[in-house]
């Protein structure tokens, strides 16, 4: 086999589905690129035996047809360093002896036969697809995968969970703190459907989506999911099991609401947890008239901060404490400048809405409060 490349068009494609290579892989095989040659198409793939991502490119001049597989880490570190220019490739079928030619030189090594790459399983009879916009998949996954669990007993909350409905889809990720609840209407389906999204593939997508606008088709059966926009295709194994009833668990009377500007109030948690408890990262809101006081301490290290900020509050005095960092993450992955929280007391979980939704979405994130003690330490 032989054939033409450009060397920048070949390391796109490969930088863009190497990050499913485990570092550890079962199957020494796995450390490497799988490559099909047709005609002027060569279709790359990458997997992790759970999680598969293809992509092809263009090249020229091509001689033959056929399979082989190249070591990952061999193929991308010189590639990273090489200014674009055309490479040749010119690969000995008979024992795989491989010759990269370029303008300054060469490379040689033994590559493998592309047999012994793990096969993908095709989807089954019932199937059902989806089609929606990539920045509509990639705003499901971004706003949820932060909230995802990482729990060996429950590995259905180690993922994001596509509840699809005939007039809208909802993404839901939760870890039993957190949860958060992103719809959206124009994602629809004929019947009602669900599967759990991995962590890992889930990430893949959020890179990959990124960086193209098109159309994207999702189809999927009770195991696996399959991931098509023009220029990839992931292919994973979905995770089995019953996810929890979600809406049950978000409350619909939460009367004290505050509505308060999101990058200030972010820059203030953000300030005052560097004196918090390094363990439990608590901080302490005290609510008042179109105030909050936001505090935080640490009675080990004799640490402590306090800030005021402005808000637009007229409920009960109270003070409720919550993990910081969960609550950082939360309006980090809300684009209004304003956000509404709304609580009941500070025992029970409160819910933060941007005051505006994106045109076609409707998100929520629930956060659980942690117990205060007099000192505003956690118990």
């Amino acid at each position: 086999m032989k054939f033409d490349v450009s060397s920048n068009a070949l390391l796109n494609r490969l930088q863009s589905i190497s990050k499913v290579i485990a570092s550890k892989n079962t199957l020494p095989v796995l450390d490497s690129f799988l490559f099909r040659l047709e005609d002027n198409k060569l279709t790359i793939v990458a997997s992790d035996v759970e999680t598969r991502l293809i992509t092809s490119v263009d090249v020229m001049n091509a001689q033959g047809a056929g399979i082989f597989a190249i070591s990952a880490k061999m193929l991308l570190e010189p590639l990273r360093k090489l200014p674009e220019q055309p490479l040749t490739f010119d690969i000995n079928d008979d024992n795989m002896e491989i010759f990269i030619y370029f303008v300054n030189g060469k490379y040689n090594f033994i590559g493998q036969t592309g047999d012994t790459y793990p096969s993908q399983k095709p989807l089954n009879e019932n199937t059902m697809t989806l089609t929606m916009a990539s920045e509509v998949l990639l705003n499901g996954i971004s706003r949820t995968i932060f909230a995802t669990a990482d729990d060996e007993l429950r590995p259905v909350m180690n993922g994001v969970y596509f509840d699809i409905q005939t007039d809208h889809t909802t993404f839901v990720a939760s870890d039993g703190h957190k949860l958060v609840r992103m719809r959206n209407s124009t994602v629809r389906s004929e019947g009602r459907a669900s599967f759990i999204l991995p962590k890992k593939p889930a990430y893949l997508l959020k890179t990959l989506l990124s960086k193209t606008s098109e159309i994207v088709k999702v189809r999927f059966d009770e195991n696996s999911a399959c991931v098509t926009t023009e220029n990839f295709e992931m292919a994973c194994r979905l995770i089995e099991g019953r996810y929890p009833n979600y809406n049950s668990v978000i409350p619909d009377n939460n009367p004290n609401e505050v509505t308060i500007e999101r990058l200030p109030l972010n820059s203030v948690l953000e300030r005052v947890v560097v004196f918090s408890n390094q363990a439990s990262n608590l901080i302490k809101l005290q609510l008042m008239e179109n105030q909050i006081v936001v505090s935080a301490q640490d009675i080990d290290f004799s640490t402590s901060a306090e800030e005021k900020i402005t808000c637009r509050y007229s409920g009960a005095n109270f003070s409720i404490g919550f993990k910081a960092t969960f609550l950082i993450e939360m309006l980090s992955n809300i684009g209004s400048d304003e956000v509404v929280i709304k609580l009941a007391d500070p025992s029970r979980a409160c819910i933060i809405v941007p005051i505006e939704d994106e045109e076609d979405e409707e998100l929520l994130m629930l956060l659980m409060p942690m117990v205060l003690n007099d000192e505003g330490t956690h118990t």
